[in-house]
């Protein structure tokens, strides 16, 4: 094992502590809930350690606790009753505030407290990784990386941000699996800076767009992660990314000349089909940008030792993650599709992905948090009119808010009312609970219903909620 990573803050301890992966026995995680975390408590617990963990989530009931629960892993109410004696280690995200109980608690005892991402990279410099990166795609292509090798039988590990559907049904969170063999395949996320800790014998770059930061601190963010990555493969459609040619070992594009090429891209409903160095893919997908996901995926699988072909076979299987174009079913005429997407490019991309199921979208959206909300205002308004047709629709719901002290000083309306501007049928439906009885009169016969938003655990009993509602 390479290096010792230090504690998010020294200073915040007063004492100057470091750790190794080897010496992390018995691991406590707050904030164990969220999907970052959970993977990394699973790889661990999968890995011979004990785990505990909490989170504010566990005060009402949450299927979370009950799957970590079945894995082995001890959980908790945040307040404080899980920090035995024997913790020799506590994990936060970046969502996790100082002033939590638990924090100050480990911080009064001394127990050498990491970042989330510093034990991601922990774990990444312990394998052969790869690293996925980029404002959009991530969790899918590590999904689809993950299950052409597995398929090919490589025993690949995985840390994901999202479930894997075969996974789920078995009764798991589904996205973390230690595997047998050599590979681990990781999200790098650059929305916290953490891409910058991690050195992967392969480094995936997907695409740049304005999300959490301005696109020339992504920008930096990226380059560094290129420079830090042993082999780097980008993708030269995007023109964001193309700056980052420099030194790459391989490129792939939908576009133009590129050792791995997509080509003859069509989707007929909820399947799409397209052709990779002349090579024929079929996947029960939709949108060119699951083309892009494939092909990435495609052409890393195809430089460890995975011929083409075989990728091709292997995601004609592919079952998709967990809310990234979940498809409920349709009743009455009307497609229900939930999906994840948060950022004005995915917004704009899962629109456009739905839109050949049916001659009217409608679309449903809850913005999260007010800073972002705030700062990527003018792009939601210019990228989901770009995106609509005609008689199309767009539904925004309040912007989810998930405590602490965040300024509350944007309202989704704006983001209507900007919208209107642009000649675009936008509603503002504040409360979400009304939304369905306030669109139902717009359903036609021929339509789908595409519900998106993140961050907010309650999204999938929403759309649960829906769909029994629909009819």
């Amino acid at each position: 094992m390479a290096g010792i990573f230090y504690v998010k803050d020294p200073d915040l301890i007063n004492c100057s502590m470091s750790i190794s992966l080897s010496e992390i026995r018995f691991p406590f995680f707050i904030g164990i809930g969220g999907s970052g975390m959970s993977a990394l408590a699973q790889y661990l617990q999968g890995s011979g350690r004990q785990v505990r963990g909490s989170d504010r989530s566990f005060q009402t009931d949450n299927p979370i606790r009950g799957q970590l629960e079945a894995e082995g892993i001890e959980c908790f109410m945040q307040d404080g009753s899980g920090l035995v004696p024997e913790i020799d280690c506590v994990i936060v995200s970046t969502a996790v505030e100082e002033t939590v109980l638990e924090y100050r608690l480990a911080q009064e005892r001394k127990i050498p407290v990491l970042h989330r991402s510093d034990l991601l990279a922990m774990i990444a410099a312990s394998r052969k990784t790869i690293a996925v990166a980029g404002t959009s795609g991530k969790s899918t292509t590590t999904a689809m990386l993950f299950h052409i090798l597995e398929q090919a039988g490589y025993g690949p590990g995985i840390i994901s941000g999202a479930g894997l559907t075969h996974l789920i049904r078995s009764g798991k969170i589904g996205n973390a699996v230690v595997g047998t063999g050599d590979w681990l395949i990781i999200e790098a996320d650059e929305s916290d800076g953490s891409i910058v800790h991690y050195h992967p014998e392969i480094g995936l770059l997907l695409n740049i767009d304005k999300d959490h930061q301005e696109v020339e601190q992504l920008n930096q963010l990226f380059r560094r992660f290129r420079d830090q990555s042993k082999f780097f493969s980008v993708n030269r459609s995007h023109p964001l990314t193309r700056a980052l040619l420099l030194d790459a070992d391989w490129d792939f594009s939908t576009d133009g000349t590129a050792a791995y090429r997509a080509t003859q891209f069509v989707q007929r409903s909820l399947t799409i089909s397209f052709q990779v160095n002349d090579i024929p893919f079929e996947l029960e997908q939709v949108g060119a940008h699951n083309m892009e996901n494939a092909l990435a995926a495609a052409a890393v699988a195809n430089r460890i030792g995975v011929e083409l072909s075989v990728a091709a076979a292997a995601l004609r299987s592919y079952e998709g993650i967990y809310r990234r174009h979940q498809i409920y079913g349709k009743k009455s005429g009307v497609w229900l599709i939930d999906d994840f997407a948060h950022n004005p490019a995915k917004c704009a991309a899962s629109i456009r992905a739905c839109q050949p199921i049916a001659t009217k979208l409608i679309a449903w959206f809850q913005p999260h948090g007010f800073k972002p909300t705030r700062f990527l205002r003018n792009d939601y308004i210019a990228e989901i009119s770009a995106a609509l047709r005609a008689g199309d629709e767009i539904w925004i719901s309040e912007i989810f808010y998930a405590g602490g002290t965040a300024q509350r000083d944007i309202s989704a309306a704006e983001l209507v009312q900007g919208l209107k501007e642009k000649g675009v049928r936008a509603y503002f439906v504040s409360d979400r609970n009304q939304f369905l009885d306030a669109v139902r009169p717009h359903f036609t016969e021929d339509c789908v219903l595409l519900l998106m938003g993140a961050r907010d655990p309650s999204l999938e009993k929403f759309a649960l909620e829906v769909w029994k509602q629909m009819g």
